[in-house]
């Protein structure tokens, strides 16, 4: 019995990450990057309370958040100027959110791994994970561009754990934005609702109906917090 016992509360062997606002929070590098843009322009700087909250939404949601008043061509011909720039500010003021450190040995210590399925392009995934040390220690790592779909369709996952060579049932996907949520219910995994991430005004992870919810990483250090997965 006691066997039995420890072993349920061993963590999954296979979790799957968000970044942005889930693992890292890159909203400084964001904000550098939009008041590189507007000193250029010659306007005062940005409302970083307000930028914040547009961070998991991606590049074209950071300048539609910029330029309210841009219609869609518009927004959408600054998109390549704002990866330009982000890239340059990539990794100089972001910060691992509190415990996720801790929180990560502990998946290793137990011996599961992880991975990361970002919507960001995998090129300024790669250097984040550059930046942070993570490119031996992360097992996969697939990017907003990396396949022809990305959140919420659950190809990006899908992908990931068969590049795994696990059964997408075994993964646990950890996201702060309802499309983790939607992606890992398509895919067939167990998933968990951050809420210390990005939201917008009137996003309730509650409805999300994710299988799991958690208020801090430090959560995150107990295996009985997490769901188990779909299959085993």
């Amino acid at each position: 019995m006691a066997g039995t016992a420890a072993a349920a509360t061993r963590f999954p062997r296979v979790v799957l990450f968000d970044l942005d606002g889930t693992l890292l929070d890159s909203a400084p590098d964001m904000v550098a990057t939009a008041n590189r843009m507007f000193a250029a322009r010659g306007l005062p700087p940005v409302d970083a309370d307000m930028l914040r909250k547009h961070v998991s939404k991606g590049a074209r949601a950071m300048v539609a958040a910029m330029f309210p008043d841009l219609d869609e061509a518009g927004r959408d011909a600054l998109v390549p100027e704002f990866l330009r720039v982000y890239r340059e500010e990539l990794g100089r003021h972001s910060a691992l959110f509190d415990d996720i450190a801790a929180m990560l040995q502990a998946l290793e210590d137990d011996g599961a791994r992880w991975g990361i399925i970002t919507n960001k392009a995998e090129y300024l995934a790669r250097d984040v994970l550059a930046g942070l040390g993570w490119q031996q220690r992360c097992a996969v790592l697939v990017g907003g561009d990396t396949y022809a779909e990305k959140k919420p369709h659950p190809l990006p996952l899908l992908e990931a754990a068969r590049t795994l060579g696990v059964a997408p049932g075994q993964c646990v996907y950890v996201g702060d934005d309802e499309r983790d949520v939607v992606a890992a219910r398509a895919a067939g995994m167990a998933s968990i609702a951050v809420t210390w991430g990005y939201r917008l005004d009137g996003d309730d992870p509650e409805t999300w109906q994710a299988d799991a919810m958690a208020a801090q990483p430090r959560e995150l250090l107990d295996p009985a917090a997490w769901p188990a997965p779909l299959s085993p």
